[in-house]
């Protein structure tokens, strides 16, 4: 019966909701685990109180589990109680009072721009091939350019890319659009990658195959390049720049977007607008990422905090 619920709930994300899929995995890994414990315990969904829930948030925390995913966790407890209310398939709310532990806001890494640059200029020459090479560049100064979340970097539909465009249509959380420009770079990247793009698409449909609809097709099952393949080019390209790995994500380069251009005067809600952020208070941490940085560069550099002479 608890599956069921799952499977019910999942299912409502997907069709009401239009979650997005990754969302709808964290929430079946996190109720999975949620199940899992209170079925060990004696109990099922129908019949869990608020003391049952209470005691497997302390159960989470006493595996070590990070404030983050602990908060992660009772969110999707409370969606799916709030479901099976709502359903009928509960007559109260058991999770509707739980207070958790709360999501500790931490600054965002991010990189100066020399280092985006020497990455740049490494992906010129990353790749076996010239097509790889013009793969790995413009999938870089697309990221870089834009500050596109990288499931909606390799998601990209080959049609955001015609016509020589200077901004991109781009389908983000929750199925919203929002149009991003391109800088001159990217755009000279994205024109080179299309020459070789298009030429393997078209020796594809000789073939008897279909065309990609993808910007960045693969022969991986979804039919573009996945997250983890460019997220192991991303750590490439990090040592080859000179660059710690364990700093560098795609999200780092989407954090040194948004970073920089606050840098530069931009206005922070233009800034939201670009990052797909739904909630300025969101947008508004990379505020506190360039207070850091000033104050470690007076810290550093400012001849009234040289140490005193003994």
């Amino acid at each position: 019966m608890s599956r069921q619920w799952i499977a019910r709930f999942l299912e409502a994300q997907a069709a009401e909701l239009d979650a997005a899929q990754n969302t709808q995995l964290a929430y079946g890994r996190d109720l999975k685990d949620f199940h899992d414990w209170i079925t060990a315990q004696g109990f099922g969904f129908d019949t869990a109180e608020r003391e049952t829930i209470e005691a497997y948030l302390v159960h989470c925390d006493e595996q070590g589990l990070a404030r983050a995913t602990r908060a992660r966790r009772l969110a999707s407890i409370r969606q799916l109680y709030r479901f099976a209310f709502e359903e009928g398939l509960r007559g109260d709310n058991p999770a509707l009072r739980i207070r958790g532990p709360g999501r500790q806001r931490s600054l965002p890494g991010t990189l100066t721009e020399d280092e985006v640059s020497a990455m740049l200029t490494c992906a010129q020459e990353h790749g076996r091939t010239e097509a790889d090479r013009a793969r790995t560049t413009a999938m870089i100064e697309i990221l870089y350019a834009t500050g596109l979340r990288v499931s909606e970097l390799v998601t990209l539909p080959i049609s955001a890319a015609r016509g020589k465009p200077e901004v991109l249509l781009v389908r983000g959380k929750g199925r919203k659009e929002r149009l991003v420009p391109l800088s001159g770079p990217a755009r000279t990247a994205l024109t080179a990658w299309l020459v070789h793009r298009d030429a393997a698409d078209i020796a594809k449909v000789d073939s008897g195959h279909r065309a990609s609809a993808f910007l960045f097709p693969s022969r991986a099952k979804a039919g573009h390049i996945t997250r983890q393949s460019f997220f192991l080019t991303i750590k490439a390209l990090a040592r080859e720049a000179g660059i710690d790995p364990g700093r560098v994500t795609p999200h780092t380069l989407r954090h040194a977007f948004a970073t920089h251009l606050l840098e530069h005067g931009a206005d922070l809600r233009a800034i939201q607008l670009l990052l797909g952020h739904a909630d300025l208070s969101t947008t508004e941490i990379y505020t506190h990422v360039v207070e850091t940085r000033l104050k470690e560069l007076v810290l550093t550099h400012h001849p009234l905090a040289e140490e005193p002479l003994d």
